[in-house]
Order: C-alpha cells, then structure tokens, then sequence
C-alpha cells in the first residue's frame, strides 16, 4: 500500500478501536449507570441508528462535490463532540441529543473513508485495500471492547465517562492522520464508467437507473439484514430463549465471531481474490444458511446444553467467515460500479441500505427470536438462500472485469471503457 492508504487504514482502526470502547456498554451506561431506565436506553440505541439514516442520503454528494477528505475531517470532530457529550449526559433530553450527534458524525464517516480507499486504489488493489481495512477495523473494535470491560465500573459513572472521552480523541486522531493524507486529484479517475451503460449524470436518478447498483443494493440489505441485523437482537433473544444459552455466553460467541475474522481475513483474501465477485456472494448465503440450521439445532434439537452451546458459538464463527468473504468483494464491487463522479454517492447509498437493515433487522428479529423460534430460523435460512439467488442474478449484469478485478493484466482504475465501433483504429488503441 501507498503511503496515503496506509494513512487511512491506521486512522479506521484506530476509530473503530474508539468505538469499541462504548458500543457494547452504551445500554448498560444509559439504563443502569445513568439510571434513565431501559425505554430511555431504547431510545438512545434507535436515535443513534437513525440519524445516520437522516444524514446519509446527502452525505455522498457533498463527497462528490468537496471531496472526501474535508468531509472526513468534519465527520470525524461532530463524532467526537457528540461521544464528549453522551458521555457527560445525566438527562433524557441530553442522551438523546448527544446520541443523536454521534450517530450522525460515525455514519457519515463510512462513505468518506470508503471513497478515499477508492481514491487511493486501483481496480487491482481495492480487493486488498477493503479486505484490510475490514480486519483491521474489527481488530479495532475487538481490542477497544476487550480494553473498555476493563476500565467499566457501574458503580463509578466516571469510569464510562473516561470510555466516551478515550472515543472522542481517537475520532480526533483520525480527523488529525486523515487531514495529512495526500489525495489524488479527481482528474484521474475520469475513465470509470458504470458497466451496464448508465450515464454518469449525478444524482438519484442516474443510480437508479444503473440496475446493477440497484440489484447490489437490495442484495446488500438482505445480507445486513440477515445477518449483522440479528447479531445482537433476534439472534441473541433465540440463543437464550430457545436455546437456554447463558448471557455471558453471548459474549463468547461475539468473541469468536471476531476471532475468525482476525484470523481467517487473509487466508480467505489469497482464496476469493482471484475468484468471481458474484460467486463468492453467492458461497456466503449458501455457508450463512449452513450457520442457521446449525443455530436451529442448538434451539430445537434435543442434545445436551453442552452440545447446544457449542452449536450456537459455531454459528456465529460461521457468519465470521461469510463476512471475512464478503469484506474483499462487496465494498470494493460498489467502488467499481460507480462513475467517478458519483464514487461518495455509491458509497452513501450503499451504507443507507446497510444502516436500514440493521434498523429493520432487530425491530423484525428480535420479537421472532424470543417467540417465533421454529419460523425465525426457517425465515432466515431463506434469506440467507435469496442472497446466494440474488448474487448469481447479479453476476449476469457484471463486466468480466467488475465481476472478478484479477483479470486486469495492468493496475487500471477503469472499470469498462465503450467504444463505438466506427472509431478509428488508432482512437480506439488509445482508449484503451
């Protein structure tokens, strides 16, 4: 990686290690240590999703038209301000405010750093680049939970409030390492072209109208949805409910989710890079379906608890590799899809359609989870088949080269390059 890349792979991680460190508590400080209750602590966990979904949908053309850089920096000093105030929030109206802030600061930081990959990559380097950063952030959060559990003391309201300060200063760290980042100028990304042959207009209507966008981004809400949309809500209500698992245990099987990602990033990488796009999606559903029978018999089949426990665990160790497959193929698929002048707009798209089903996922889940057991698996044992379905369909809409980037003899940032065919020979040389 260039220097420029290695710059933003640290300062994600060290976000993402900032965010670790009040995700998981973030019920457990508003509830019990701020003594709100948990209707407050609900709310607080809904505002936070949601204001993502109120930012976004302008977020990527203010990318495009600014660049990503200054949006970045911005993003990354509203997430501080807003983790400084929740963690200094003893009201209602305070909480939600703040929650609110830093909802929205973290969210549009996604598509900021996902175009600057896109800037600072070739069509070549990119599978590499997401799939990098995708295992350093979880390495992030991971270490930054791990480090956060020690410091936590529900006794001492202090304690959580160093959490949110130790948070704001690593957003203030990225905003500091993203503003020495060099960026490319736009002018040289001025050959990618969407594949199908929309035109690189601007705006909703032109990625409307590019289908293999829309077609990845339904396929991008039913994965959300199915999976990280249940990790922490019907998932974990069907693993205590159904299956009688023990609340520490969750935690165990989160664990395990991370580890397989850690571990086995780089493994798959060298595996799936040189692989098509659409068929290792279409791998994921079929192994996420596996991940859900499994799930199944640790909450209906009649072995032991020990047998149940273990089977819940494998599960979430399963979605672990379907994810490590997906961080190479999914992420880097939308920058190639996206006409230069429309890379923040396919990012932002992109990462509302995930922020959607990770709001639909629990509102949906959960309540499946705690009652429903026999239908939530069946349910999302044929999500996770739609995806395998929905993959393979979009293949068919895929350049050769969008579809599997390995085929590239020369690192190009052009994803598909048309020609009329009554150019002249020379013309057409150049071109390409």
């Amino acid at each position: 990686m260039g220097a420029a890349l290695r710059r933003i792979q640290v300062g994600s991680a060290l976000s993402a290690f900032g965010l670790g460190f009040t995700v998981p508590y973030l019920y457990v400080y508003v509830a019990q240590v701020r003594d709100l209750g948990a209707g407050t602590a609900g709310v607080v966990l809904a505002v936070f999703a949601m204001a993502a979904l109120a930012v976004l949908p302008f977020t990527g053309r203010i990318i495009d038209r600014r660049g990503p850089l200054p949006v970045l920096v911005v993003a990354s000093g509203v997430a501080s301000a807003g983790a400084t105030a929740l963690g200094f929030s003893s009201s209602v109206t305070t909480a939600v405010l703040s929650a609110a802030v830093l909802g929205a600061g973290t969210a549009v930081m996604q598509p900021a750093l996902a175009t600057m990959l896109v800037w600072c990559s070739s069509t070549a380097t990119r599978t590499r680049a997401f799939a990098t950063q995708f295992f350093l952030q979880n390495l992030g959060l991971g270490l930054g939970g791990l480090v956060g559990g020690q410091i936590v003391d529900t006794s001492r309201p202090a304690s959580f409030t160093l959490l949110f300060l130790i948070e704001a200063v690593m957003f203030i760290v990225l905003g500091v390492v993203a503003g020495s980042v060099r960026m490319p100028r736009t002018a040289s990304l001025s050959g990618a072209r969407p594949g199908d042959g929309a035109a690189a207009k601007g705006g909703l209507r032109a990625l409307l109208s590019h289908r293999a966008m829309v077609q990845l981004c339904v396929m991008g809400f039913v994965l959300f949805f199915a999976c990280y949309g249940q990790f922490e809500s019907g998932l974990a209500a069907y693993g205590t409910e159904a299956a009688g698992i023990q609340p520490s245990t969750l935690g165990i099987a989160l664990a395990a989710n991370t580890a397989v990602i850690v571990v086995a990033q780089f493994v798959v990488l060298r595996l799936v890079e040189r692989r098509r796009r659409s068929r290792v999606i279409a791998w994921v559903g079929l192994i996420w379906a596996f991940a859900w029978i499994v799930a199944g018999y640790a909450g209906l089949g009649h072995g032991s608890q020990t047998m149940a426990t273990a089977a819940f665990i494998s599960t979430y160790a399963l979605f672990g590799l379907g994810e490590a497959m997906l961080s190479p193929t999914v992420a880097p698929l939308v920058a190639d899809l996206a006409p230069a002048s429309m890379v923040g707009q396919y990012n932002s798209a992109f990462a509302l359609c995930k922020q959607l089903a990770l709001a639909v996922g629990p509102a949906v889940g959960g309540p499946m989870g705690a009652a429903l057991h026999g239908p939530y698996i069946v349910t999302f044992v044929l999500f996770s088949l739609g995806i395998t379905v929905l993959a393979l369909r979009l293949g068919r809409r895929l350049t050769p080269l969008q579809d599997q980037p390995s085929l590239a003899a020369v690192p190009s940032r052009v994803v598909a390059v048309s020609v009329p065919e009554t150019e002249p020979a020379a013309a057409r040389a150049a071109a390409h």
